[in-house]
């Protein structure tokens, strides 16, 4: 492969810049402003933008043009916001991004109303982009979103259990975070008309990749800057998540290290004056050499998926956001 001067950044860049402007004029002039100032505030305060980049990268790499998958590119980022909103509610979450919560800065009722109206805008802008395969691309949406909410009610069911295993975990991320990035990349092949085979090679890379994406979310949340982070550091621990750190934890502890560890359970949550305990004991188990590991072992498998895509720039490119996501610091 002869890329020397191929650079994923500058394609993310501009492609979020080009992003950006479509949802800050997305909403513009829309009534009631009750409704769309609140989807317009948690849009245009967009983070990553990741996935809709998937969709994008995954219709170029597939050998289709990016400018026929803009729409569902907008559809995704829209649906996944939707999903922030929604869990930002069931966790009672104060903070999106270094900015209040839609139902902190508005109210419940709003936010609610808000989410519900955002599923039918992702569909919406999802058909634009569909010609003669609206069903194969509808049905790949939809399961997208019914994993994601069976993700979420096994993170919310775990809440009330002792028991949760690594394994148990690992399907729970599956649907709620993979799931979605999976279906980001499934969408963009589709749009391009591509065949079975590369469709799947697109499926498994976005599958792999929302693994390690979320073990590294796992361990930034302890381990990250706040303000980079934008989420409150330790906050998994303050409030009893089973995480895989945790998890791991939990499965390599002994005698008074598992009784420090079953504390945050039996208390429903550490205190913020003992994550920094925690995070010491992380390290004497060695958790975070096992989070990197398995971080490491998902992008691996991400990698070797894509070696059948054609296109030497949107495979390098793809190998680029995969190794930038396992260094992130936010």
């Amino acid at each position: 492969m002869n890329t020397p001067n191929l650079d994923f950044n500058d394609f993310y860049n501009v492609e979020r810049e080009i992003l950006d402007k479509k949802f800050t004029s997305l909403l513009k002039n829309k009534k009631p402003k009750s409704l769309y100032e609140p989807i317009d505030y948690i849009l245009i305060n967009g983070g990553k933008r990741l996935r809709p980049i998937l969709v994008l990268l995954s219709c170029i790499a597939a050998g289709g043009k990016k400018e026929n998958a803009y729409n569902a590119a907008l559809a995704v980022e829209i649906l996944h916001n939707f999903t922030l909103v929604h869990d930002d509610i069931m966790d009672n979450a104060k903070k999106r991004r270094g900015l209040p919560t839609i139902h902190k800065k508005y109210d419940l009722s709003t936010a609610i109303l808000a989410g519900d109206s955002m599923v039918g805008f992702a569909y919406q802008y999802l058909l634009f982009d569909c010609i003669d395969n609206d069903k194969t691309v509808l049905n790949t949406f939809t399961t997208g979103v019914i994993e994601v909410c069976e993700g979420q009610g096994l993170d919310k069911e775990f809440e009330g259990r002792n028991d949760v295993s690594l394994k148990e975990y690992l399907i729970m991320i599956k649907k709620k975070t993979a799931a979605l990035v999976e279906m980001c990349c499934t969408i963009g092949a589709q749009l391009a008309r591509a065949d079975s085979s590369t469709v799947k090679a697109m499926a498994d890379f976005g599958n792999n990749l929302g693994m390690a994406f979320q073990i590294q979310d796992d361990l930034l949340d302890i381990f990250g800057d706040e303000k980079e982070f934008g989420k409150k550091v330790g906050g998994d621990l303050l409030e009893a998540k089973k995480t895989y750190l945790f998890l791991k934890a939990i499965e390599k502890a002994e005698g008074e290290d598992k009784k420090l560890l079953m504390k945050v359970i039996e208390q429903n949550g550490a205190k913020k004056s003992e994550i920094s305990l925690y995070r010491d004991l992380y390290y004497k188990l060695g958790i975070i050499e096992d989070a990197q590991k398995v971080i490491n072992l998902y992008t691996k498998k991400a990698l070797n998926a894509i070696k059948v895509i054609k296109s030497d720039i949107a495979k390098e490119y793809l190998i680029q956001l995969a190794h930038s996501l396992i260094k992130r610091t936010k």
